[in-house]
């Protein structure tokens, strides 16, 4: 219960921290885009910096969250953001939630239940190998530079789908280094400082931030929150069974997992298409 409730406090402060970098990038040149540039003109705009913060107590309480449960327990509970997005929105555009944002946000809700239910993950793990940390790298670096390389291509929304997908990617990694931390921490907390997957958590979260960045400069931000949001605990499923060995339930518990899996896709779409996103009379309030 308490990584439950450590995973709702992570979402909310990452939710926090996307309405405010989008606010922030809202005004940076196109040409900053895949460039260090875009950091430096982001870094100068306070709203970008309270993002930033928000960014980090949403990290402090993920490692909180995932010093008790497992990849696939604390993940998937993260994509409760979006709703917690669309509802910081709503209050700021000062409209109300329509009928149809709450009922995708019930959508979202059920599926999130479904899969967190028939997939019952364990909280035991076991110590990956360097290999597995090899294969796992090599593989992440692949997809995300993949759909990075086909983002290049395009331009708006679906540029914006694709970098929300890789920045999504490198989160779900990040996320997995931070368990592996926290273990070392529990074992030596000194060690921690002279091994490296302090370092290579770091590396990660600032690639992954830097995607999200240029993500939310190409889109909107409904456009970029759902490719983030079902990227990040389908993912982070995969790393908890590939490197941690948590255990979740197969056999016929699939249908309902998969089940679960799409009900969370199809509520992020109806949410991102909402009427919450528009004021009477005006465009998308993201820009």
């Amino acid at each position: 219960m308490i990584a439950v409730i450590l995973a709702v406090l992570t979402a909310a402060c990452n939710a926090l921290s996307s309405v405010l970098q989008k606010r922030a990038t809202r005004t940076v040149p196109e040409s900053d885009a895949f460039r260090l540039i875009l950091i430096w003109d982001l870094i100068r705009r306070p709203l970008w910096l309270g993002g930033i913060a928000a960014l980090i107590g949403g990290f402090v309480f993920q490692a909180a969250a995932l010093s008790f449960g497992g990849l696939s327990l604390v993940q998937p509970i993260l994509v409760v953001e979006l709703p917690f997005t669309m509802i910081l929105l709503s209050c700021l555009s000062r409209t109300r939630l329509s009928r149809e944002t709450w009922l995708a946000i019930g959508i979202l809700t059920a599926g999130l239940t479904i899969l967190l239910a028939s997939a019952d993950p364990t909280v035991e793990q076991r110590i990956p190998r360097p290999a597995d940390w090899v294969i796992a790298t090599i593989v992440t670096v692949g997809i995300a530079g993949c759909l990075v390389a086909m983002a290049r291509l395009r331009h708006g929304e679906s540029r914006a789908v694709l970098l929300g997908t890789a920045s999504g990617l490198g989160f779900a990694f990040t996320a997995a280094l931070i368990t592996e931390n926290t273990r070392v921490f529990a074992e030596d907390p000194l060690s921690l400082l002279t091994t490296w997957p302090l370092y290579s958590m770091v590396v990660a979260g600032l690639i992954s931030l830097f995607l999200l960045q240029n993500a939310l400069q190409s889109g909107s931000l409904v456009t970029v929150q759902p490719a983030l949001n079902v990227t990040d605990p389908v993912a982070s499923i995969g790393y908890g069974v590939a490197l941690f060995d948590e255990d979740i339930r197969l056999g016929p518990w699939i249908m309902l997992e998969l089940l679960g899996l799409g009900l969370i896709l199809y509520g992020s779409v109806r949410l991102a298409r909402s009427s919450i996103h528009r004021r009477p009379g005006a465009g998308t309030w993201e820009g």
